[in-house]
């Protein structure tokens, strides 16, 4: 998100980027300058030793007129920051909602939302839902701005690429169910589309991409794969590439069970290719059931239900293919996005917040 708020806005503001070290970044944006620092460790205690260090390195050295905070889970700082900063944040999620994390972090999580409410000059969140219960439970005006994508050709996409990620024994010539997320973690909700897959007794070739880091849950889902045809692909990337299986692909399942508001989501819509998704209200903001077929969330029948009526039902579903592509790129382009945060920005400058 802040990559492309800064790719759209750099023209406008001078703007000065922490994060950790990273060999791209100095050149990533042309003209945005870049404080790194190296992680300490790699855990949540790494995270705050960064957050903490970010922090005094800009209040004793940065010069600016505002700071954007992204995610409540840095907000702990916050109040320090405002000593000599204006201040905006941004709520990517309730991460406390996260089965990875544990009570000590999910406490954690939770203090530092209540920091993001009362030390922000101004709060966004890139979710309805999420934007609502902010209002109800702490009553502070908070806006709501969601997430974007940027429009891709589709001849940028990569075949001979796309085919690197396809293990021994599949093929992208041969239909198959894609599934995809950064982590595989029990939210996303991997193992109900398997439960599902199961119900229907489905044949076909089914792609699992996403990081395939060793833990009790990867182990989850390649037993639920036992009597079917699955495939684990890794985590796809570039973007272009991952697109580039949505759109070989027969159908996208899309099973959260929490989100804040998922970018992978829009960008798979961007392709006009047909979607299984939960009946989150974190999807149901985005798109309506005109564009997505919905399930109800984390139940594995009803899903079962849904993607035999959508195998059953092409043409259906590639008019809700087309109509979410339409919804995509009509409400979710960051060009018109980041002029919601540049309104704000010079809000918050000025002083007329």
């Amino acid at each position: 998100m802040a990559e492309n708020l800064i790719l759209q806005l750099k023209d406008k503001y001078d703007f000065t980027v922490y994060c950790y070290n990273n060999v791209l970044a100095p050149g990533n944006i042309s003209g945005v300058k870049v404080i790194q620092f190296k992680p300490l460790f790699k855990s949540s205690l790494g995270s705050l030793i960064y957050f903490f260090l970010s922090a005094i390195h800009i209040l004793l050295f940065a010069k600016g007129d505002l700071v954007h905070a992204h995610k409540t889970d840095c907000a702990i700082f916050l109040p320090l920051l405002k000593l000599r900063f204006k201040i905006i944040a941004t709520s990517h999620e309730a991460p406390y909602k996260r089965d990875k994390w544990n009570t000590f972090q999910k406490a954690y999580f939770h203090i530092a939302e209540r920091i993001f409410i009362k030390s922000a000059n101004i709060r966004t969140c890139i979710s309805e839902p999420l934007s609502r219960y902010y209002l109800e439970k702490y009553k502070k005006s908070i806006y709501f701005i969601p997430n974007g994508i940027n429009k891709i050709d589709p001849s940028s996409y990569d075949i001979e690429r796309a085919k690197q990620f396809v293990p021994d024994g599949a093929s992208l010539e041969q239909p198959f169910i894609l599934f995809s997320a950064r982590r595989l973690m029990a939210t996303k909700g991997g193992h109900t589309m398997l439960e599902a897959l199961h119900k229907i007794k489905y044949h076909g070739q089914i792609f699992i991409a996403g990081e395939l880091d060793e833990n009790d849950y990867l182990q989850r889902l390649k037993k639920l794969s036992i009597g079917l045809n699955v495939f684990f692909l890794g985590y796809v990337t570039p973007l272009n590439t991952l697109l580039t299986l949505v759109d070989a692909s027969s159908l996208f399942i899309f099973p959260s069970e929490t989100e804040g508001m998922s970018v992978m989501l829009l960008e798979v819509a961007s392709v006009g290719k047909p979607i299984v998704a939960s009946n989150i209200p974190e999807n149901s903001q985005i798109f309506s059931a005109d564009e997505v077929l919905y399930f109800q969330a984390g139940n594995a029948v009803d899903l079962a239900e849904k993607i035999d009526f959508a195998l059953s039902d092409k043409k259906y579903m590639a008019n809700l293919g087309k109509r979410a592509q339409e919804r995509a790129y009509t409400s979710h382009l960051w060009h018109n996005i980041a002029l919601q945060y540049d309104t704000l920005y010079k809000k918050l400058i000025t002083g007329n917040t």
